[in-house]
């Protein structure tokens, strides 16, 4: 578990399957990252992180401390085969939409950096999305990563003209 001033990041539990799901079954909060998540592909999500534990990686569910509300996902995986991050360190973040514009995320990932470069042997962490994600981009920016368009490309998982096939690839040095 990770511990910030507002957040408890922990691995997810079978109660936390619900709130899993609406967040990636809203349309809202999918635009720019993919389809929206039947309740079989929430699952599958959930128990593909689970299956990153035994190296050490997997996404936390981010727990408001206020409520106990589950209130996104974030963490680390392997970066995706077939793509120009392949085998790196990628991390990724997701907040439910009735969450938005509250530091959350920001607050979940700085931790998630934190506990990565204490933990972690990689030199670097890398982050991608769409383009068009100018929100995600933004957060990027705003932890300290840097746009590495020599690496960005068109994501097979989507097809030619599909707005979110453009990706840009974004990445962290451990600090000195």
């Amino acid at each position: 578990m990770i511990d910030t001033a507002r957040l408890i990041l922990r691995p997810p539990v079978a109660a936390d399957r619900a709130a899993l799901h609406a967040m990636w079954a809203d349309p809202l909060m999918m635009a720019d990252l993919g389809p929206v998540k039947t309740a079989a592909d929430s699952d599958e999500a959930i128990a593909r992180h689970d299956g990153y534990r035994a190296a050490g990686l997997g996404f936390w569910v981010l727990e408001r401390r206020a409520d106990a509300a589950m209130i996104g996902f974030c963490g680390f995986k392997p970066g995706g085969e077939q793509t120009p991050i392949e085998g790196e360190l990628e991390a990724g973040w997701t907040v439910a939409r009735p969450h938005w514009r509250q530091g959350y995320a920001e607050e979940a990932m700085r931790a998630a950096l934190t506990w990565a470069w204490a933990n972690r042997p990689e030199p670097r962490a890398v982050a991608i999305t769409a383009a068009r994600n100018a929100k995600s981009r933004a957060l990027m920016a705003r932890l300290g990563m840097a746009h590495c368009p020599e690496r960005d490309f068109d994501h097979f998982r989507f097809a030619a003209g599909d707005p979110l096939r453009a990706t840009v690839v974004y990445a962290i040095g451990r600090p000195a």
